[in-house]
């Protein structure tokens, strides 16, 4: 896969400089922020996955044209379906939602945003790749978002320190919302029908998400370890739609770099803090389960949270530590990478389909399925961009740099203090022309 030969000296930086349409990638920062944390729903709240018109004749559609019906929050978020998210953002208002992105760290926000398509990634200006990273190292953070930098400090010849990073630091929401969230992101790497299988790194937890926007122009994969947070962006600087055989090369590149870069680390879990309840939950009613339950998952709540007992099927209430599948967490696992990497088949084209506009001007969601994610198996030609850094800290994944292998940590959360952000170029035309269009 050939990237172009760099020209410019200095020239635009696609991580630093692009704002770019985001897809379904938002999701997270723009509705389950906000939603969880001021407790308007859970992962295990049910929405209607149906054809829907919203205020002004917004009319969304899911990327594969079909629809699941009442599902969980959770599993909207799984296979990244459109409708129950622009539901979510009805609730909380699109107000509220930009007040969470500026917190996050997001700056490139209009008056045009604030409409329902902003749940689905319907942006006037889009987003940088260093801003989205900043964002989801905010939820790897805790819920503290760090102003991302690429320095510590210089020191001059004599060994004096003459400046040191300040970087700006709040507290955008608990450690609880937080680890409520990082459980919810597993959820697109670790499910049947997840949109980012392919990232999944054995022996640490991964949490991820997938954006594509209207007519394939832009393809991410924004997520984080216990260790660092990246966002991959790939496209092309004049929107030209990506044709990979529906494979999402951001997500190729994500995966085959944090593969590497956690080469020798110690198998890591979310850390879980206090106040938060764990049960076991029926998918069909998102109401805690019986023993009369057939179809059910784990959940995760905010204390005082938690749903009611499930009235739709009978029996006892299912107590979640009897369950096998919580007395078999791997641990003091090294993860070794094979170097077997994921490769991208260009040679078939994605069939796309695009229709629907919403009301903010902005193309919407029949595009891309994002349900294709294990067609990606065979190992790749290397990738142009390597991470850098130091190893405790969720620091910068930046290019032309390769880290030795790492010590052994213990198998505990480590602090992603700084974002990161792995970018690629298809061309070196240093002119931006953005997508005003959407989605997943």
């Amino acid at each position: 896969m050939g990237f172009g030969e760099k020209e410019t000296f200095r020239g635009l930086n696609r991580a630093t400089q692009s704002q770019r349409q985001t897809g379904s990638a938002i999701k997270p920062l723009a509705v389950l922020v906000p939603g969880i944390n001021e407790k308007i729903f859970t992962g295990a709240t049910i929405y209607n996955d149906e054809k829907t018109t919203f205020e002004k004749d917004y009319e969304p559609k899911n990327s594969d044209g079909g629809y699941l019906g009442e599902i969980t929050v959770r599993r909207a978020l799984e296979s990244s379906q459109n409708i129950p998210f622009v539901e979510m953002m009805e609730q909380i208002t699109p107000k509220k939602a930009i007040s969470y992105l500026e917190k996050m760290g997001i700056t490139s926000l209009t008056d045009e945003d604030e409409s329902l398509a902003l749940a689905l990634g319907g942006l006037q200006n889009g987003v940088t790749p260093l801003e989205m990273a900043s964002a989801y190292a905010t939820i790897a953070n805790d819920g503290i978002y760090i102003e991302p930098t690429f320095y510590s400090s210089i020191v001059d010849s004599r060994g004096r320190t003459v400046m040191t990073s300040k970087q700006e630091k709040r507290t955008v929401f608990s450690e609880q919302v937080a680890y409520v969230l990082k459980k919810l992101l597993q959820q697109p790497v670790n499910g049947t029908n997840g949109t980012a299988t392919y990232c999944s790194i054995p022996g640490i937890d991964v949490a991820a998400k997938t954006g594509t926007t209207d007519e394939n122009y832009d393809k991410w994969l924004c997520g984080f370890t216990p260790y660092y947070t990246a966002v991959a962006w790939f496209g092309f600087d004049q929107n030209e739609t990506i044709k990979y055989n529906s494979q999402n090369p951001a997500g190729i590149m994500w995966a085959n770099v944090m593969r590497s870069i956690h080469d020798g680390f110690s198998g890591a879990r979310f850390y879980q803090p206090s106040k938060i309840v764990t049960a076991e939950i029926c998918a069909d009613t998102g109401k805690i389960a019986r023993t009369g339950c057939t179809n059910t998952y784990i959940e995760y709540f905010l204390q005082g949270t938690e749903p009611s007992q499930c009235t739709r099927h009978s029996g006892s209430i299912v107590d979640v530590n009897d369950r096998e599948d919580s007395k078999n967490e791997e641990k003091n696992i090294i993860y070794t990478d094979d170097n077997n990497d994921l490769e991208l088949d260009p040679d078939e084209e994605e069939v796309t389909n695009t229709e629907v506009h919403n009301d903010n001007n902005v193309t919407n969601e029949n595009i891309q399925d994002e349900n294709t994610q294990n067609e990606v198996d065979v190992p790749p030609a290397q990738n142009n961009t390597v991470a850098n850094d130091t190893l405790l800290e969720n620091d910068v994944v930046d290019e032309n740099e390769i880290i030795d292998s790492p010590e052994n940590y213990e198998n505990e959360e480590i602090d992603n203090t700084l974002s990161s952000d792995v970018q690629t170029d298809e061309e070196e035309d240093n002119t931006e022309e953005n997508s005003t269009e959407t989605v997943e």
